[in-house]
């Protein structure tokens, strides 16, 4: 096993077998094995955002088989999605990439500004299906927190139990936050510290901007003169938050955006020590070999630092 590879799972040393097994193959999977990063290819969005947004702009996206093949041939070391788009492919699939099954999500059509994503499968049906991890998002400053939390307790617990390790998508939201605190470096770290709280082996935020956005965290990034000013620095504090950088750490890739300035914010997350990114729309809305390629250059990024 990879030097890296044997010392993150020194940092886990109160999981048992299952859970070090299964987090040690996606590490030693894909183009960025050993290396100790990741990077994840993550298709919940026609869940999240309906069909044609998630998927008219590269058609052969609207069926299931086109991602998890996406994944396998840019090598990415994990694929993610709901209970549907992994009973369509698992079959066919198996032993070629590692899946996560994403076990809440949420929709749309209903718009509330403290959302809580309804459980839509099992860690049954992640063994079932031949899964290496379980997903799943928390929404802190929602109203509705505390019942995410109390959730993900019992599934992390269960699925733990069952040598199953948990990936935890962690996205500030909620009515007594505004948009722009949703990214705020200060908010971002307060999410990964309680994702890392919650017990979640993976944690998934979003790149922090310079913006800090609760009064009492500003006093503190003042006084102790905690650099914001470049991503670097950024994801840097936010690694940081995650039990002195003890936890991976993942950084989403957002809405799409031009290649230049996707490679531009994962040099930032690389240069900031962050672990890897799990990218969607930016890598499934291209065409094929556009996608493999960008998701190629982000793994060489990862695999530079």
């Amino acid at each position: 096993m990879a030097k890296r590879v044997s010392e993150i799972l020194s940092w886990y040393a109160g999981s048992n077998p299952g859970v070090l097994t299964n987090l040690s193959r996606m590490m030693n999977h894909g183009r960025l094995a050993g290396s100790g990063k990741m990077v994840i290819l993550p298709v919940d969005q026609g869940f999240e955002h309906g069909p044609a947004r998630s998927f008219a702009k590269n058609p052969d996206g609207f069926d299931p088989r086109y991602h998890a093949q996406l994944a396998i041939d840019a090598g990415c070391s994990a694929y993610a999605a709901p209970l549907g788009f992994l009973e369509a492919v698992a079959s066919t699939v198996a032993g070629q990439v590692p899946l996560i099954l994403k076990m809440n999500n949420n929709e749309s059509l209903y718009k509330s500004a403290d959302p809580c994503s309804s459980v839509t499968s099992t860690v049954e049906d992640a063994l079932r299906l031949g899964c290496t991890a379980v997903g799943f998002t928390v929404y802190p400053g929602s109203a509705h927190k505390n019942t995410l939390y109390e959730q993900i307790r019992e599934l992390s617990s269960e699925a733990r139990a069952v040598g199953l390790p948990t990936v935890l998508w962690c996205y500030p939201r909620g009515e007594q936050l505004e948009k722009k605190d949703e990214t705020a470096v200060d908010v971002v770290a307060y999410a990964a510290q309680i994702g890392c709280q919650l017990g979640a082996h993976i944690v998934k935020v979003k790149p922090p901007t310079a913006h800090v956005a609760m009064k009492e965290a500003r006093k503190v990034f003042e006084s102790e003169g905690i650099p914001i000013a470049t991503l670097e620095d950024r994801v840097r504090h936010v690694v940081r938050s995650a039990f002195g950088g003890r936890r991976i750490v993942i950084f989403s890739g957002g809405a799409a955006k031009g290649t230049e300035d996707v490679l531009k914010e994962v040099r930032g997350i690389a240069g900031g020590g962050g672990f890897g990114s799990i990218m969607g729309r930016n890598a499934f809305q291209r065409p094929n070999a556009e996608a493999i390629a960008l998701l190629h250059s982000v793994m060489d990024i990862f695999a530079e630092v």
